[in-house]
């Protein structure tokens, strides 16, 4: 009789942590899915909040910024227990992260920067992550000639890698950038960067020896004119950032420009937001048990010809 009563107790408690586990919700929002790393960061964490029996709301704000903030003032009125952002605006959607502190729903990002509002911003270090492709690239040229850059300031991380380019084009003026292309569209960018960069590709001619891409998007596009106009790998030598499937099949093939990338790890930072909200919000443990400040850093891999195959695996 004693272990039936104790048999029943577990049974109850299981459905009750079943029901717990289920009320759980958590929002999440990439800025723009037709970005392919905002759309790995938010799938990924949708997916494991999903593995550990959380409600889901999943949002792509389209890359307009009214949408932004319209989609994060409904999961505020909705009420959810948590909030991601993958490639948030915390500076143009201040008054949305501030009523969400308000609202005592903990909020985390991952690559946007950091805000007085949020918990904190899982990140690569982006300074960094700028050095090794500007290095990587000037080495490929010996540290001279002339390079055109496809850039996108509208976006911290992008606009930090191109800032470092230009710190290491100060110290090595022997490398001129003849060409600069800046991504203004975000909604309709793959046209916007193909026209800019057709038109930087033919003014400059038979002068280029080296490209820099912002992300990996972009040197996609870029690849595909190269190709067309004949170039061979290695000629013009084409640096990037981001990682992913199609950018280590495209480092892998011998018709393709591209010669190599610094690799964000975007799916294990959408992992570690929710393993995060799960320590801080469901087990009540300190902020300090994840990260001190108000970064969680990642480290990012240079992925080139000597390493690109365990990427493809």
């Amino acid at each position: 009789m004693f272990g039936l009563r104790k048999m029943l107790l577990a049974a109850v408690a299981m459905v009750a942590l079943g029901s717990q586990a289920q009320a759980f919700e958590v929002g999440i929002i990439g800025f723009q899915f037709s970005s392919e790393t905002h759309a790995r960061v938010a799938n990924a964490a949708a997916a494991a909040a999903k593995a550990k029996g959380w409600g889901v709301t999943l949002l792509n704000s389209e890359g307009a910024l009214p949408k932004h903030a319209e989609q994060f003032d409904a999961l505020i009125a909705k009420k959810v227990d948590a909030i991601i952002i993958a490639m948030g605006k915390p500076v143009e959607a201040d008054a949305q992260f501030k009523a969400a502190k308000d609202a005592k729903i903990p909020v985390i990002t991952v690559q946007s920067g950091s805000s007085p509002h949020a918990l904190f911003d899982i990140q690569t270090n982006e300074y960094k992550v700028g050095a090794d492709a500007a290095l990587y690239l000037l080495g490929q040229l010996g540290y001279q000639g002339n390079i055109v850059t496809a850039r996108f300031d509208l976006n911290v991380a992008s606009r930090i890698r191109g800032r470092i380019l230009d710190a290491v084009l100060a110290e090595n003026q022997a490398v001129k950038e003849v060409g600069k292309f800046s991504m203004a569209r975000t909604q309709s960018w793959r046209d916007d960067v193909r026209a800019g960069m057709q038109a930087l590709l033919l003014q400059n001619q038979g002068k280029i020896n080296g490209i820099w891409a912002s992300f990996d998007g972009q040197a996609y596009i870029i690849d595909d004119l190269l190709q067309a106009q004949g170039v061979k790998k290695g000629q013009i030598p084409l640096v990037s950032v981001d990682g992913g499937k199609e950018t280590y099949a495209r480092i892998a093939d011998p018709a393709s420009t591209f010669l190599a990338t610094v690799a964000i790890p975007f799916e294990a930072m959408g992992k570690q937001a929710v393993d995060a909200i799960q320590t801080i919000v469901v087990e009540k443990k300190p902020k300090e048990t994840v990260t001190s400040g108000p970064y969680l850093f990642t480290e990012a891999v240079l992925v080139d010809k000597t390493n690109v195959q365990q990427f493809l695996k």
